[in-house]
């Protein structure tokens, strides 16, 4: 109710659930301190007061270290203040005390993808696989991740093989995954044209040593690959049940995709 209250600007009301809830776990309780934070967050009229609140978040968490919510609302406040470095470092503080926090886990990486630290960014993605290896999603996105940081990496077929196995990895997991599908799509032909390039054949991924490398896959094994994705992608934008408005952005970028290719191949 209070969050409801919040969003709909109803002040009072909100007020008035956050005094409930103080009377009944305690003002000291870290959830009542962190709405307390949320509220007193909303009802800041500028960015002076919001530096204020960011005081008090220091204070609390000088004595307190550990606690979560008001971390979590300090990173927050940060984030919209723009302060990137900032929050990066609060983060890391968050997971130092609690590692297995996964939605910290996934914020971090993005904080580092927006600032161009990929390989810090793939570490993140790691560690949630750690506790959730069948996450379909991270798969794909620590895909996406590889496949962006390529030239940032000396072994570039190492990158992007790693990006292929990723997005592989994911439509294993959730058939039909069509943002799995398209990376797969990106990654395999990237791979195919650096490969003709001329490359070694086998190499190491990225983040791995030498017991870890893996086999790039062959030219005709990726030519499969991508014109099996391309298969799905299109058997999947042809459907009359694909509606526009349920994934309108990735049907999107699926329909430019596809554009693209038969534009590609025609020349």
């Amino acid at each position: 109710m209070l969050y409801s209250c919040l969003r709909t600007g109803d002040d009072k009301a909100a007020h008035y659930f956050l005094q409930k809830l103080a009377l009944r776990f305690g003002k000291n309780d870290e959830r009542v301190m962190g709405l307390r934070g949320l509220y007193q967050e909303a009802m800041a009229e500028d960015s002076s007061a919001l530096l204020q609140m960011l005081r008090e978040y220091d204070e609390v968490l000088v004595e307190d270290p550990t606690n979560t919510p008001v971390r979590k609302r300090q990173i927050t406040l940060l984030r919209s203040l723009s302060r990137e470095a900032d929050a990066i470092n609060a983060l890391v503080e968050l997971l130092a005390a609690s590692p297995t926090d996964i939605e910290s886990w996934a914020e971090l990486a993005e904080h580092y993808v927006s600032q161009g630290l990929y390989q810090q960014a793939e570490f993140c993605l790691e560690e949630i696989l750690l506790s959730t290896p069948n996450a379909w999603n991270v798969h794909a996105r620590l895909g996406e991740v590889l496949f962006v940081s390529t030239g940032t990496y000396p072994d570039r077929i190492g990158s992007l093989a790693e990006s292929v196995r990723r997005f592989c990895r994911s439509i294993e997991l959730c058939d039909g995954y069509i943002r799995g599908l398209y990376g797969l799509k990106l990654a395999s032909e990237k791979l195919m044209a650096v490969i003709a390039e001329g490359a070694q054949n086998t190499v190491k991924t990225p983040s791995g040593d030498g017991e870890n490398a893996h086999p790039v896959p062959s030219i005709e094994m990726l030519q499969k690959l991508s014109e099996k994705a391309t298969s799905i992608l299109a058997e999947n934008a042809r459907k009359p049940h694909y509606d526009q408005s349920a994934g309108s952005t990735d049907l999107a970028f699926v329909v430019d995709l596809l554009n693209s290719s038969t534009v590609s191949q025609e020349r």
